[in-house]
């Protein structure tokens, strides 16, 4: 029976092709006829294969054409048919016209890259008898549908607007917070166009305080960022403008311009600085200067910096001291992991501050044995205030010390396993070594909405600052941090990181340090080792200071 049936079905198909062949139908017109009759005239369906692989240059340039054309046209269904998400694709185009308010629009595309088509955008927004142009460049991908195998547009909210990102919404009308004038402590206004690392940091701070600042709100078109997202919403064109309100901020314009030098000279480079006697945030700096803003949001591991943490740890536990004999074997068992330093180095009957200076991984990891699973959390929170939920003013992540056991909790000793932090964390740190008492950073004073800052449940002990002071100038002067600091003068320390990511060649490179009253923290991912990549921004900054 199966195999007459293969017979049968090789029969018909050999016919439909010979059908085809002779009439000059459309190759897919499977049956051999335009009414859909097999080739025996018994009404069997027809057998269509579904194409597969990634889509011609020609389907890409069709496929491309049509969806621009029946977006042009304003008819979002049609265009919405087009791509891999119909229903997502007529909803973000419906709103382009009722919510964003544009009118007209033509759309031009440019020379495909592959599947990839750049287009530019003309369009015009009419809002309260406002008609505004609008143009920008954006771009689509065309893929293959597995279901149909047709070429359709791989739909993302950023075919919109590049800007866009999953459940952001692109919004016309009276704009929710009236814009601000940015200044420094001194007065001299902070613009993004003079500053562009701070642009969105500026845009964090209008949609907090521009109603608080004083200003009255214009038309614009922006990006309402999707709930929960860490990106402040973007203002992408101004209508009319609205009258600013001035904002005074804690940002030193000076140091500010001197950090986003130093981290111009990095592909990816974060740096913060603040006033450890008050706490306030003296200058923010990222490049690329467009990028996330690693240096108040980033979540990253910060290797051998967090020993500033565990050393204090360590001091107030009385199981190390400055000057106290100190284990640096080469290598330390715990949890089940085999811990070594860097090249696998030792320091015979060395002492604590060799090991710090040098950054010894053992010598901290010998020491998770006698230390309770949530030691080390304590340590962070309740004297160096880290995860407190501060109150900056702008959208800041405030580090994690989460407790931890086992292998786990080692790691979190040299700032791997679970420990997070960004170079405002780090800043901080440094902040609380110098002076002995944690101080929550702040880009604008509590005193304008009233909001309470973050404070630590106690105060270093003075015996621990004194040797964390010693520990942080011996490694500034003579150890892993003396090459970037050199010729630096004062009352000065620092300590070096260098964290492993999987996947990464390279390890993040960190640098945490003060200088009297300023400190400063700065991370370069992917960069190697800390004193070699982050060192020297941070050098510059506390120089300038």
């Amino acid at each position: 029976m199966r195999s007459g049936a293969r017979a049968a079905i090789a029969g018909a198909l050999f016919a439909a092709m010979i059908g085809t062949a002779g009439c000059g139908g459309s190759q897919d017109d499977a049956s051999g006829g335009r009414n859909g009759a097999g080739a025996g005239g018994d009404n069997k369906p027809s057998l269509k294969s579904v194409k597969t692989g990634p889509p011609s240059a020609a389907e890409v340039r069709t496929t491309a054409k049509e969806f621009l054309a029946a977006w042009s046209s304003g008819s979002a269904a049609k265009a919405a048919a087009l791509t891999d998400d119909t229903e997502a694709a007529t909803t973000a185009l419906t709103g382009y016209r009722t919510k964003a308010h544009v009118d007209k629009v033509a759309l031009e595309p440019g020379q495909p890259s592959g599947r990839t088509v750049p287009f530019s955008v003309s369009a015009r927004i009419s809002y309260g008898g406002h008609q505004v142009p609008w143009t920008y460049e954006s771009s689509l991908t065309v893929t293959r549908d597995t279901g149909s195998g047709k070429a359709v547009v791989d739909w993302k909210p950023s075919v919109v607007h590049p800007e866009l990102h999953a459940g952001d919404t692109l919004k016309t009308g009276e704009s929710e917070a009236p814009p601000i004038k940015a200044v420094d402590r001194d007065g001299a206004e902070l613009s993004a166009a003079d500053h562009p690392t701070l642009k969105t940091v500026l845009e964090g701070l209008r949609e907090r305080y521009g109603k608080k600042a004083g200003g009255t709100a214009g038309v614009e078109t922006w990006i309402a960022r999707a709930k929960g997202a860490k990106s402040p919403d973007e203002t992408l064109k101004v209508l009319s403008k609205g009258t600013p309100g001035t904002l005074r901020t804690t940002i030193d314009a000076g140091l500010q311009r001197t950090a986003e030098r130093a981290v111009s000279k990095r592909s990816k480079a974060s740096v913060v600085a603040v006033k450890p006697s008050t706490g306030e945030i003296l200058a923010v700096a990222n490049s690329p200067a467009d990028g996330f803003n690693t240096g108040l949001q980033g979540s990253y591991a910060p290797g051998s910096t967090m020993k500033v943490i565990t050393s204090a740890t360590l001091l107030d536990k009385g199981l190390a001291g400055y000057g106290k004999p100190h284990p640096c074997p080469k290598y330390f068992s715990y949890g089940g992991w085999k811990f070594q330093n860097d090249d696998k180095f030792e320091i015979k009957n060395g002492t604590f501050e060799q090991s710090f200076a040098r950054s010894c991984n053992t010598a901290f990891i010998s020491q998770a044995p006698k230390l309770k699973d949530d030691d080390l959390s304590k340590e962070a929170r309740d004297v160096f205030g880290i995860g407190l939920n501060w109150q900056t003013g702008a959208p800041s992540f405030d580090g994690a010390v989460p407790v931890q056991s086992g292998a786990s909790k080692a790691a979190s000793l040299i700032g791997q396993g679970g420990v997070r932090m960004n170079p405002l964390n780090m800043a901080s740190v440094s902040a609380t070594a110098s002076t002995g008492v944690f101080r929550q950073p702040y880009l604008v004073s509590p005193s304008l909405d009233d909001r309470t800052l973050a404070k630590a449940t106690r105060t270093m002990k003075s015996s621990t600052r004194e040797q964390l002071r010693k520990l942080m100038h011996l490694t500034a002067t003579s150890g892993t941090a003396a090459e970037a600091m050199s010729g630096m003068t004062g009352d000065f320390g620092a300590k070096t990181g260098s964290a492993e990511v999987d996947g990464q060649k390279k390890p993040n490179g960190w640098f945490t340090a003060y200088r009297g009253d300023l400190a400063a923290a700065g991370v370069v991912p992917e960069g190697g080792h800390g004193g070699d990549t982050a060192g020297p921004i941070v050098a510059s900054v506390l120089r300038a200071g």
